[in-house]
């Protein structure tokens, strides 16, 4: 059984349909990068699998549990919303750190707001509430250093570089420890000598086997960072298969004009 499952996904926006028919599988720890021209649908696909869209028609699982079904109306309470976005982490192309919070206080935000809704909801003693508080605060703490960023801790995103700030959100992405690891083309705001840290991050992660998502326009790093390969055009996946089967052997005329002007 795959760890993630996404059936038919369609999404309209009026009477655009930008998603039209979206199925793949995704094995736990594998990366699968998405690859296509601007307009062809990746970036909507990424936002209806967190939930940022709601998808029209479609399904989703993870780990053998569906946890989206539409079924025409599609209205989600913001508790459902919050709990199945918590199986999926996002980091944005544009970082979206709050400026007013140093890198440290970033990564504890979500994390404390979610103790104080399980402090309530479990009556915790305040004993209790401290312990993990120190616990998320650790964790934290270790991100920081897993990206590289440990001496930047009381930094405001003012006082870091694009990719400082990008290996912030990456940090802050991997504080609820999500099932999947997604990212919006996370090197495009940055300048091209910046670009090669996030890479390296990102890299990192797949080496511990993280399962992940990544839209991305770096065509090299998505041969090789990735398991699966897909490539979108006009809302649809128009070929998908390995880095080599995509990219070095593509039998779609689409994927090789793309491939051909990218290169």
């Amino acid at each position: 059984m795959s760890f993630l499952t996404v059936k038919n996904i369609r999404k309209s926006f009026g009477s655009t349909e930008v998603l039209r028919g979206i199925d793949f599988t995704l094995e736990k720890g594998e990366v699968v990068s998405i690859i296509g021209s601007s307009g062809s649908g990746k970036t909507t696909l990424l936002r209806c699998l967190n939930f940022l869209e709601i998808a029209d028609v479609g399904e989703i699982s993870v780990d053998g549990t569906v946890i989206f079904a539409a079924n025409g109306v599609n209205v989600l309470s913001d508790n459902e919303l919050r709990e199945k976005r918590s199986r999926f982490g996002l980091v944005f192309q544009s970082f979206n750190l709050f400026p007013q919070y140093t890198a440290f206080d970033n990564l504890m935000l979500a994390p404390e707001l979610k103790l104080e809704e399980k402090a309530k909801r479990e009556k915790m003693t305040a004993a209790e509430k401290k312990a993990a508080l120190c616990e998320i605060a650790a964790r934290a703490e270790g991100l920081l250093l897993q990206v590289g960023l440990a001496e930047k801790r009381d930094f405001y995103p003012c006082q870091l570089s694009g990719g400082q700030q990008q290996r912030v959100a990456i940090a802050r992405a991997l504080m609820l420890s999500p099932d999947i690891l997604c990212f919006d083309e996370p090197t495009s705001a940055l300048d091209p000598e910046l670009t090669g840290e996030v890479l390296r991050v990102i890299r990192s992660l797949k080496d511990s086997e993280r399962t992940m998502i990544i839209v991305t326009h770096e065509m090299e790093f998505a041969r090789n960072v990735s398991d699966h390969v897909i490539f979108m055009a006009d809302g649809v996946i128009e070929e998908q298969g390995t880095p080599e089967e995509v990219f070095d052997h593509p039998k779609s005329e689409k994927t090789k004009t793309f491939l051909s002007v990218t290169k």
